[in-house]
């Protein structure tokens, strides 16, 4: 009978099961997939063929239960739901390919029985991993709706008591109560700039285009200079090349810049400089924010960029701003990266891809007599030749 096959070859099959999936270009194996997953589709294979060999018929429900329980192990292990799906084939696969080799005979039931299983356990645990998994995603964004609605809640809270003392007139607009007014009202516009970003990025929603990086970084200035007064900082921002351009969408782009600013005023110490530099080759465009934080926390760098991660000792905001960067990044084609300057600061790049500018457009005027028509601000040309959405 199959099942006692399976139960005698056990390490035989486990073992061809895992050359098989290492082999696979895609998708791409995992360590939890090779190690622990195998063994789990295999048992979970065996333990319905002993019940249908103990029965009349294949017992579904209880396959059923089994599956499912597996799929929970299997999100937990963080598998994906297409090595899922490949794994039960390849299970299924090696155990055929196996008893051929040896000569042992399978009866035409055993072979009903393995592909019944093989479709009861793919349909249920496919089905129950999606549950979780949507469970898992729904809990997270409850958690991220939960903390926005306090971030906004604190903010507002502390712009209004600043505004009713001002209202009173016994606190000048200039002085220190102004400017608890300022700071607030000012996380307040980031936090909405940034979560504005992030549901564009999450729903895919982009409007590309041509952009003039000099005009994007004299935009990004205005407001990131008010915010660093307002700190106690200073801002440094070095000229741009007008010939510099890169592509994609003008709002996404601008808050990675915005929340790479934010970031870095949040952690670099009083009474320092940050810098907003922009270098440019023959074919990159890289947009260097560089603090004086006093160097990056102990642990890998890469920590940073996910969600709700926050590092420091000040957790205000959500957590989201490098993550929101790294998806900014990655929906223009760019990368985001970070450099750690031990015992002064760090420096984050956003790595984009540069384009030809524009193509000028040549106008004749009254005279006959034509010349050049340059971009207009905002980095569309003029006579709409490029739209900003």
């Amino acid at each position: 009978m199959l099942a006692d096959f399976v139960s005698t070859n056990r390490e035989a099959i486990i073992a061809g099961t895992r050359e098989r999936v290492a082999s696979r270009a895609a998708p791409k194996p995992s360590e939890a997939e090779l190690l622990n997953g195998i063994p789990i589709f295999l048992d979970q294979l065996g333990e319905a063929l002993v019940r249908a060999q103990t029965s009349a018929s294949t017992d579904h429900e209880q396959l059923s239960l089994s599956a499912a329980r597996h799929g929970r192990d299997l999100l937990r292990m963080g598998l994906s739901i297409g090595q899922v799906v490949h794994d039960y084939g390849d299970v299924c696969q090696t155990v055929t390919s196996l008893a051929v080799a040896q000569n042992v005979p399978i009866s035409t039931e055993d072979f009903k029985v393995l592909n019944l299983c093989l479709d009861d356990a793919i349909a249920e645990a496919v089905t129950e991993f999606s549950r979780s998994r949507e469970g898992t995603i729904a809990d997270a964004e409850q958690e991220r709706l939960g903390t926005l609605a306090h971030e906004l809640r604190n903010l507002l809270n502390a712009a209004m008591l600043a505004f009713e003392l001002i209202k009173t007139g016994r606190v000048a607009v200039s002085g220190s109560t102004g400017q608890v007014l300022d700071r607030n009202l000012l996380g307040l516009r980031d936090l909405v700039d940034r979560s504005l970003a992030d549901v564009r990025l999450d729903a895919g929603i982009e409007h590309r285009e041509l952009i003039a990086v000099a005009e994007l970084v004299e935009e990004i200035e205005i407001g990131a200079s008010l915010q660093a007064k307002v700190q106690g900082l200073s801002l440094a921002v070095s000229s741009v090349d007008r010939t510099v351009w890169v592509e994609g969408d003008r709002q996404i782009i601008a808050a990675a810049v915005a929340n790479l600013l934010q970031n870095a005023f949040k952690f670099t110490h009083k009474r320092t400089v940050v810098a907003l530099r922009v270098r440019a080759t023959a074919d990159r465009v890289l947009f260097e924010i560089e603090d004086e934080c006093g160097g990056l926390p102990p642990g890998k760098p890469e920590n940073l960029f996910r969600s709700f991660a926050q590092r420091g000792s000040d957790h205000s905001g959500l957590g989201l701003g490098l993550s929101i960067c790294r998806k900014a990044a990655q929906a223009s084609a760019g990368l985001l990266h970070v450099r750690d300057l031990p015992g002064k600061g760090c420096v984050f790049t956003l790595d984009l891809p540069r384009k030809p500018p524009p193509p000028l457009l040549v106008v004749g005027g009254a005279s006959g007599s034509g010349g050049p028509i340059a971009p207009r601000s905002g980095g569309a040309p003029n006579l709409g030749l490029l739209s900003r959405g």
